[in-house]
């Protein structure tokens, strides 16, 4: 079998497969990458650039519902989720596009002694290789892309293995937009092409949202050829309860937290994080209304959660789970699996020496934790090694304000849940990687920040 192919996650069936990009192929893709970044990036304009990422945003909106299909086929995202996926993804595009001048105009520097003036002047860095995940086949383009392209970079495009189909649509969508053929290249490649395409010195930057092993094996062979890297790794994100005076406010917003694309979410609330005065009602309420949610047909309009991605990734949670049990873990509810589709779980009586403890769950499995207090409520998020985002749940401002300040994440939402935005950086610390995406801060990692001095 190809290692790229469509295998519909809720049936098993191997929809479509897809060739590996040869060797040669791979190379005259860095050719003419390379090339088209030498003279178009040269010879447009920011505001042209920008005029073309607009045109991809709005050929995402055109076709919402095509591309939603696309990736309930190769990972099972449901379909209102999948098409808001597309909706974000195009304002991602439109956001850059409204704002690349801005974002790259000169930043004048004022001087401290001598005659004269100085500023920083953007310009692009290059071509750069974006290796992409399974979970948010869209976004996770957009935010790399829509900023990167619009700079002046070029883009080799490695999407996974599981989403060869979405890749070829994306790529269609930039070429129709009118980027030329060496702009955004999809390629096909293998692990073992992609460290020598990392190696090769007209590449100048590599962008990564995946697991931590595949972060640290492109970091380690990006740090050998001396390459920028933007890594979004794992998550084991704290949601930590503090004071509420509206426990069914509270456990719908954990609820929300824990099932966003089935539980499949690098920023997703993982460990649920409670004082003792309100842990036991916490728990009934939060482990009823999860079980509540049934996993369902991705197809349907109705589902909130469908199969997880693949059969990997079921084998994977299903072992996770039935380690965490083995080493003491308390099964409050769920834990089953039929075929790919795993059911709302909820576990407690978790310790630090039970592997659980330390690992990221991708998929809609809850642990839950009884604190006696703020402070013991802040040790416990940060003990972790991962540290992306986080959630606090307060009626006290400033409770929650000292709060967020104390936690080690990239993210802190304060009662709030879903409430990223294309304007709002994404990025986390620890082993969750370092850079970030989105906003102005995504548009500042692939671009040389160059000074210029002028004498008086």
């Amino acid at each position: 079998m190809s290692v790229y192919a469509v295998i519909d996650p809720a049936t098993g069936e191997t929809v479509k497969e897809y060739p590996t990009i040869s060797d040669d192929e791979l190379r005259d893709a860095i050719a003419l990458a390379d090339e088209t970044f030498r003279t178009w990036s040269g010879s447009t304009t920011v505001k042209e650039r920008a005029g073309l990422i607009r045109r991809v945003g709005q050929l995402h909106a055109e076709r919402r519902e095509q591309l939603g299909e696309i990736i309930v086929r190769e990972m099972g995202k449901p379909i209102e989720q999948a098409m808001g996926e597309v909706d974000f993804s195009a304002a991602i595009y439109e956001f850059y596009a409204d704002n690349g001048e801005s974002l790259m105009a000169d930043e004048p520097i004022s001087l401290l002694e001598g005659d004269g003036s100085a500023y920083v002047r953007r310009s692009p860095y290059g071509v750069l290789l974006g290796i992409m995940p399974w979970n948010y086949p869209y976004y996770q383009v957009a935010r790399f892309a829509g900023p990167n392209l619009v700079i002046g970079n070029t883009v080799l495009l490695k999407h996974a293995p599981q989403c060869p189909e979405s890749a070829a649509a994306m790529a269609d969508i930039f070429h129709e937009a009118g980027f030329p053929d060496g702009a955004y290249i999809n390629i096909y490649a293998t692990n073992e092409q992609i460290e020598w395409v990392i190696g090769d010195p007209r590449v100048r930057g590599v962008s990564l949202t995946g697991s931590e092993r595949a972060g640290a094996a492109v970091a380690a062979i990006a740090g050998r050829n001396l390459k920028k890297v933007v890594l979004e790794l794992g998550g084991s994100d704290p949601f930590l309860l503090l004071r509420t005076n509206d426990l069914d406010k509270a456990v719908e917003a954990a609820v929300a937290a824990r099932l966003e694309n089935t539980g499949q979410a690098c920023n997703a609330g993982k460990r649920f994080i409670v004082v003792d005065e309100l842990y036991e009602p916490f728990l009934e309420k939060f482990t009823a209304a999860l079980t509540a949610v049934k996993p369902g047909d991705p197809n349907s309009s109705e589902t909130t959660i469908g199969p997880l991605s693949s059969k990997t990734a079921a084998d994977r949670l299903e072992d996770q789970v039935r380690r965490a049990i083995d080493s003491g873990a308390n099964l409050v509810a769920g834990g089953k699996r039929e075929g790919n589709f795993f059911e709302p779980t909820v576990l407690t009586g978790i310790t630090p020496e039970n592997d659980a403890y330390h690992e990221e769950f991708f998929g809609p499995v809850a642990q839950v934790y009884r604190v006696e207090g703020e402070d013991e409520a802040v040790k416990l998020a940060n003990d972790t090694p991962f540290g992306l985002g986080s959630y606090v749940m307060s009626d006290d401002p400033a409770q929650a304000e000292r709060v967020a300040d104390k936690l080690e994440a990239g993210m802190v939402f304060v009662n709030a849940v879903g409430a990223e935005g294309v304007e709002l950086p994404f990025g986390g610390i620890k082993r969750s990687g370092f850079g970030r995406e989105l906003g102005r801060y995504g548009m500042d990692e692939f671009v040389n920040k160059k000074l210029i001095r002028i004498g008086g």
